[in-house]
This record gives C-alpha cells, sequence and structure tokens, in this order.
C-alpha cells in the first residue's frame, strides 16, 4: 500500500533582504516554481501544499500546479514568526478536512537547485530508517571548517576551539555537516513531539555544495542564477 506523503512549501509573502523572494524571477520563472517543479516530478508525492500568507504567491503556485487549499493566518506570517508554526498550522488543517498524511516533506522555495532525484534518494533514506529515525534532514559540508574559526578576545584574534585543532591541518580535522535547508522529512508525530523536524535520531542526506545554495540574501540570488545557467548549458 503507497504511504501519503504531503509535501509543503512554506512561502510567506514578506521578505525583508529581497522584496518579493518567492515570486522572484529566477532564470525564466519565479523562484518558488524551481520547488514546485521539482516536487511534481517525484513520483512518491502524494500531495504538494503551499503554505502562504500572500494571493499573489498563492496564484501563482496554483498555476505551476501546487495546491493551496488554505492562506496562511498573519500571526504565524510574520517576519519571526517560525516555519514550525506554519507546518502544524498546515497539518491541522489538512486533518481537520479528513486527508491524514503518514509523511510529511518539507521543502522550502529558497533551495532552487536541488533535484527531483534529491526528494526520491531522501526519502528512500526514510523508508530504510523509519522504524528508527525520528526525521531525514538535507546536509552539505562546510566550505571552510569551524575548527579552524577565530574570536576576539580583548582586542586579539584568539582561537575558538582552542590551539590544538587550529594547528591542525585541514585535512585532519573531523568533517563536519550543516544543515542546507532544502529537505526535511518525518512524520506528523514526531513533527507535533519534537516541535520540528529534528528529534533524537535524525539521517542526514548528503548534498554537494553546488545544490546546497540556500537563497537569504541578492548575493546568494546571483549564484544560484550562475549556478542555473550553468547547469542549462550542461543539459
Amino acid at each position: 500500500m503507497e504511504k501519503k506523503i504531503l509535501t509543503i512549501i512554506p512561502a510567506r509573502g514578506g521578505s525583508k533582504t529581497i522584496p518579493h523572494k518567492n515570486i522572484k524571477n529566477l532564470c525564466g520563472k519565479p523562484l518558488i516554481a524551481w520547488t514546485i517543479n521539482n516536487a511534481l516530478e517525484c513520483e512518491y508525492l502524494d500531495r504538494i501544499v503551499v503554505s502562504t500568507d500572500d494571493l499573489q504567491i498563492s496564484k501563482i503556485s496554483k498555476e505551476f500546479g501546487a495546491e493551496v487549499p488554505f492562506l496562511r493566518p498573519n500571526k504565524i506570517a510574520e517576519d519571526d514568526s517560525p516555519t514550525i508554526d506554519a507546518i502544524i498550522h498546515s497539518l491541522d488543517f489538512l486533518e481537520n478536512n479528513g486527508y491524514h498524511p503518514e509523511i510529511v516533506v518539507l521543502l522550502q522555495p529558497t533551495s532552487p537547485l536541488r533535484t527531483a532525484q534529491d526528494i526520491e534518494s531522501a526519502l528512500n533514506l526514510f523508508f530504510e530508517y523509519e522504524k528508527t529515525c525520528s526525521a531525514v534532514v538535507s546536509v552539505s559540508e562546510f566550505d571552510h571548517s569551524p575548527y579552524l574559526s577565530l574570536k576576539i578576545e580583548k582586542g586579539y584574534l584568539k582561537p575558538n576551539f582552542g590551539e590544538e585543532y587550529f594547528n591542525k591541518r585541514r585535512q585532519d580535522l573531523p568533517q563536519l555537516y550543516k544543515p542546507n535547508g532544502s529537505i526535511y522529512i518525518s512524520t506528523p508525530n514526531n513533527i507535533r513531539k519534537f516541535g520540528g523536524f529534528f528529534g533524537n535520531k535524525i539521517v542526514p542526506y548528503k548534498m554537494p555544495q553546488e545544490r546546497s545554495v540556500d537563497i537569504d540574501t541578492i548575493t546568494d540570488f546571483k549564484l544560484a542564477e550562475l549556478m542555473l545557467g550553468e547547469l542549462n548549458e550542461i543539459y
């Protein structure tokens, strides 16, 4: 029996760093359309729902094939509103209307370089570890090891993690990873239990840095344009 897999794409209308970021044109189509298209190409996904407070984002999302069955309340669409509030609101709305997903996939529209294959591979990981993990989260390697970071103390630079790590060669340091904001997978129960897509046993889905651009600033946006332009030339 196929599982009911819900995809939620959170997309607020307000954006301070890049006005109307989620629908800003990126290489010929709105930013959010890249994520909607990725989701539509993934065979596993049952429903693709955009959570937004913005009528224009709602209209564009529907045009590209996503569902927008509600508008997000303003009180959970502020600058400081955590994404988990939008996820819980989406789950509550859908469950109250008779849809009870078994798995939830969070895809942020600010990660346009992920592929449908990334989503499917991350879901396959979740299927493999479903009985023992709390979530699958996409990660990428740090560009520069945090062990080589410095802090300013009384006006002087000092190694943040001590001389022991700072004096080592980079290849001898532990490999560290960071969430890249692209893919989060869990169950409704675990999302409510842990207050998000984390918990006590998180399985990493590793993604290369070239597909891990997370758009927050105009510099990130230009980098995504460059990367997508290069991919279009290759394919």
